[in-house]
């Protein structure tokens, strides 16, 4: 009697926006495709067919119970955006993005034209393991999640550069609460290690390391550039979130790697 074969995943939910050469966006733990792309997002489209997933348990798409591990993540991105006809694609990636498209990059070489990663997780840091496991555990306790993320997600000069009453709208506005795939996504970033594939990435690569950071430290950008081969590192003053920080700049960066000018 012949074994069943495995289920296939349930497709990931996601944004598809504009027409043009394919460019698929990996977002980070505990976000989704509109939090950390949303600004950005009818920009890349003027130039680009923009295909955007949420991964389980975020955006649109239903929390799984036992988690996808990164090869699986990497195989229903690169799924998502041939289902919307892109035979091959230029692959962003945020923070744990830039992790799932390293992988992406090196299981599916044929499909994946170029790479940025911003903000981006190499792994086999035993402090971004603590991290994680830290706002991880958190999840249950508003609160103090919110003095977390504003302490250690955001830049010391944008958090200081803010008025009382900024800081205090923030500090209401990071009340709301998490996405359910929050804990396994922060979860696999602190587990991840791509640092093994590094060398095999053969396409053109962009890193933005933001300086500031100090969620996902400067140092694992500068792994994620000094392991690929020709990978160019562009700093940006940052903390973890440019996208809230220093939209103009990394808009600007963005449309440079679209439009092929250097960054």
């Amino acid at each position: 009697m012949t074994e069943p074969s495995p289920a296939t995943p349930p497709a990931l939910a996601r944004i598809v926006r504009g027409s043009g050469p394919g460019l698929l966006l990996a977002h980070g733990a505990g976000g989704s495709a509109r939090d950390n792309w949303g600004p950005l997002l009818d920009d890349l489209a003027a130039h680009r067919t923009v295909v955007a997933p949420d991964f389980p348990g975020s955006g649109d798409t239903p929390f799984e119970p036992a988690g996808p591990s990164l090869d699986e993540l990497a195989d229903r991105l690169v799924a998502a955006a041939v289902e919307e006809g892109l035979e091959s694609f230029d692959l962003a990636g945020y923070s744990l993005g830039a992790a799932v498209a390293v992988r992406a990059a090196t299981r599916h070489p044929a499909r994946v034209r170029s790479l940025l990663l911003l903000a981006g997780v190499a792994g086999g840091d035993h402090r971004l393991r603590l991290t994680a496991e830290l706002a991880a555990g958190l999840a249950d306790h508003p609160e103090l999640l919110a003095r977390f993320v504003l302490a250690v997600a955001f830049g010391e000069t944008w958090v200081d550069a803010l008025t009382a009453e900024q800081l205090a709208d923030l500090r209401a506005a990071l009340l709301a609460p998490v996405p359910a795939g929050y804990r396994q996504q922060f979860g696999l970033a602190g587990r991840v290690d791509v640092r093994g594939d590094l060398a095999r990435v053969t396409v053109p690569t962009l890193v933005i390391s933001t300086t500031e950071d100090m969620l996902v430290a400067p140092s694992q950008h500068r792994a994620l550039a000094e392991g690929i081969p020709g990978a160019r590192l562009v700093e940006l003053a940052s903390g973890h979130l440019p996208v809230v920080e220093r939209l103009p700049e990394l808009r600007a960066l963005l449309m440079d790697f679209v439009t092929g000018r250097p960054a």
